[in-house]
């Protein structure tokens, strides 16, 4: 009995591991072929279902809630707050009326073409009708798209999941309750937006000032106590009946844009588990579907896909963004990049767990958009913004990572400063820049190469200076090099 046992889990452990070798790998031919890597993954997950059998939504359900968790965490992180405030705008708008105007809209569409109930057809236009956090993510991020359009879909993605998850559960809720009072509902809305967006700030202050103060023995410690805080936040705010994917964004942008201990240590191991989570996740996914069962639903797939790509979302942008100062090229192609991707998928799992009587026909169709969204949205992005003319410079970023690692308690630490364009360094050499006591430039990246920093060197624009210096003088080293006003 116990070799039975152990070979069951050896085995398991074995297909874990082959599953995330081959996550890895696809990365690099979707990069190649310019599809979105979560394509690849489903695809692996749907060649397993022929030999794994698989079918438990809620397993699927709770960890596609972690995995949002970790990606919305990593995420925000990532999403510059000077930028996000200039798009905050439009992006608040097309991620509360922009969804709310597409899900009516494929929602009519899916009424007739699969031939359900008003409401179900709802439900499924509330489940398809928010763009995808972990998907837009993975596209965007490393692409040359103007910093503008770039921000608006990140902050769009990394807001709309609660409306969509708000309105899944109203239609659930309705459909299994007639008599559900609307002004309710109305009011549980309000609550749970706002009330996320309190705690997610709330939780955010209270993680990078415990971060900052604490001295654990282990640098290693300080990312998993800033991912704690992630899945604490959700937590807290869901037990209240708020939105704790909106409450883990909030507090993740806040945590990402203010001065951390140990930073890049923090950055670059919740990007390698966001990885490791979007690729269980998506191979995951693809297990729960039965491919036999996609060609039944084929050509309603096809239909619903297009008019959601070409009718449904162009109009929700158009209407969500009006007068907002986005040219007419700016609206299309935030309508072509409104990718689908795990939260559609994971809300279709919340039918069948309520188990409404046409919930697997739902989940299909939701998979089979989700598939050729994926297929077609992702693969355009780049030659779109291209033929737009809507390409921009690219994002600054550092081409190495410096950082004091101590196994015990330290009182200093390696700060990376940005030379901007109007910086009030720019030009000055580092004799004539004034740094407090026991501070040390210690390097300076220059064109992808080290410079040994000396007092005569000049400084230039784009440079990154890594900076040693007491954690209690951060905050005074970078108003040195602060951006003139």
């Amino acid at each position: 009995m116990i070799t039975i046992i152990n070979n069951t889990v050896n085995n398991s452990i074995l297909l874990v591991a082959i599953l995330l070798i081959i996550g890895v790998l696809t990365t690099k031919f979707s990069s190649r072929l310019g599809l979105p890597s979560l394509v690849f993954y489903i695809i692996v997950g749907m060649f397993l279902s022929n030999y794994i059998y698989f079918d438990n939504a809620s397993l699927t359900q709770l960890f596609g809630i972690l995995a949002l968790i970790v990606i919305l965490f990593e995420g925000g992180m990532q999403t510059n707050w000077t930028q996000l405030k200039k798009v905050a705008k439009p992006s608040l708008s097309l991620a509360t009326i922009g969804v709310l105007v597409t899900a009516l809209l494929i929602g009519t569409c899916a009424k007739y073409i699969l031939g359900v109930t008003w409401l179900e057809g709802m439900l499924f236009g509330a489940i398809v009708g928010s763009t995808d956090a972990a998907a837009v993510f993975a596209v965007i991020g490393n692409k040359n798209i103007k910093q503008k359009l770039s921000s608006t879909l990140e902050a769009e993605s990394g807001t709309n999941d609660p409306m969509a998850v708000f309105l899944t559960i109203s239609f659930i809720s309705i459909i299994q309750n007639p008599e559900l009072n609307i002004l309710g509902i109305t009011f549980s809305f309000f609550w749970q937006m706002g009330f996320g967006l309190v705690v997610g700030l709330l939780m955010g202050k209270i993680g990078v000032w415990s971060i900052n103060k604490i001295n654990l023995d282990s640098s290693g410690l300080y990312p998993i106590l800033a991912l704690a805080f992630a899945i604490l936040t959700y937590s807290l705010t869901s037990l209240f009946n708020g939105s704790g994917f909106l409450a883990v964004y909030a507090m993740a942008v806040l945590v990402g844009n203010s001065d951390l201990t140990f930073r890049h240590s923090i950055f670059r191991f919740n990007e390698g588990f966001a990885w490791m989570m979007q690729i269980l996740m998506f191979i995951l996914l693809g297990l729960l579907v039965f491919p036999n069962q996609l060609l039944t639903i084929f050509w309603q797939g096809i239909l619903l896909s297009l008019l959601l790509m070409l009718v449904a979302r162009p109009i929700g942008v158009f209407l969500s963004t009006f007068k907002m100062g986005l040219t007419i090229k700016d609206k299309v192609f935030i309508s072509s990049a409104g990718l689908k991707g795990a939260v559609p998928i994971v809300l279709a799992t919340y039918p069948m767990i309520a188990g409404l009587e046409n919930s697997q026909l739902l989940f299909n169709v939701v998979f089979f958009v989700v598939l050729t969204s994926a297929l077609i949205q992702g693969a355009s992005i780049s030659p779109l913004a291209n033929k737009l003319g809507l390409v921009g410079g690219e994002k600054v970023t550092s081409p190495h990572t410096l950082e004091l690692v101590s196994m015990g308690h330290s009182s200093s630490e390696i700060i990376e400063i940005h030379v901007r364009e109007n910086s009030v360094v720019l030009n000055k050499t580092l004799t004539e820049i004034r740094l407090p006591n026991d501070t040390l430039i210690t390097a300076v990246i220059r064109n992808d190469k080290v410079v040994t920093p000396t007092g005569s060197t000049r400084l230039q624009k784009k440079d990154i200076l890594y900076v040693l210096a007491p954690k209690s003088k951060r905050k005074q080293v970078r108003h040195i090099f602060m951006i003139k006003s």
